[in-house]
């Protein structure tokens, strides 16, 4: 096996960009999702409910700040895009903390699963796709860990799918059949949850080991992740 795809989401619910390499650390890739977008009332916005934001690409310059279809996303013409999308007052905040994430840093992909799921795999969002599985063998991955170079991760369950798998990556077409297959066919479940036990940096074409939990070897202080993690022993079930 080894990895096939690296993506990054500097803003969170936008369309992201493909890595050659990244650092990773306790909170997933530098960079991903550190910026949101928020309504007129504080309130996060995600593309479940405002899904005009998938059509927006974000990604993150040499200065590691996140630009909008090539724009500073503090730039007006940015906002004026989010507020023609979400309403009035809307606007773009920046948020580094554990919090960012709906569930963890990582989302784990394969490219067995997305051949069965017959989609393009964007839909899902994946931060790595790993190549060379087979078929739906990562239904059996939670409780394990990744070794890619220095880099382990953690993997805990399967993740719950919604209706932003329904939005096509390129033309935002909402086709609802691809969420009924999901729930149909894989019990609403694709892809897998993923914390980093220990970090460094993830190149594509990377070899990934799959192994057993006790030989992930997390280091011993690390910053604290939103599920504690790395702290030996990690725990996948927590």
């Amino acid at each position: 096996m080894h990895v096939g795809e690296i993506w990054r989401y500097p803003v969170k619910s936008m369309a992201g960009e493909r890595l050659d390499r990244v650092e990773v650390g306790p909170l997933g890739l530098d960079g991903d999702r550190i910026v949101h977008v928020e309504d007129r009332r504080g309130r996060v916005v995600t593309a479940r409910t405002h899904p005009g934001l998938l059509g927006c690409k974000a990604t993150l310059d040499d200065s590691g700040e996140p630009r909008v279809d090539g724009r500073i996303w503090t730039d007006p013409a940015v906002r004026a895009k989010v507020e023609a999308i979400v309403g009035s007052g809307a606007r773009l905040a920046r948020n580094e903390g554990a919090e960012r994430f709906d569930i963890l840093p990582l989302l784990v992909a394969t490219d067995g699963a997305i051949g069965v799921f017959g989609y393009d795999g964007r839909r899902l969002r994946p931060n790595l796709v790993i190549a060379g599985v087979r078929g739906l063998d990562e239904r059996a991955w939670p409780g394990y860990c990744l070794r890619i170079g220095e880099v382990v991760i953690g993997l805990r369950d399967l993740r719950g799918r919604c209706i932003m798998t329904t939005f096509d990556p390129d033309t935002l077409a909402q086709d609802r059949q691809v969420l009924t297959s999901i729930v149909q066919r894989f019990g609403g479940t694709l892809a897998l949850n993923a914390a980093v036990v220990r970090g460094g940096q993830i190149r594509a074409g990377n070899d990934v080991e799959l192994v057993s939990v006790d030989a992930c070897d997390p280091e011993p202080a690390t910053p604290q992740s939103p599920i504690e993690t790395p702290r030996p022993p990690w725990n996948p079930r927590r």
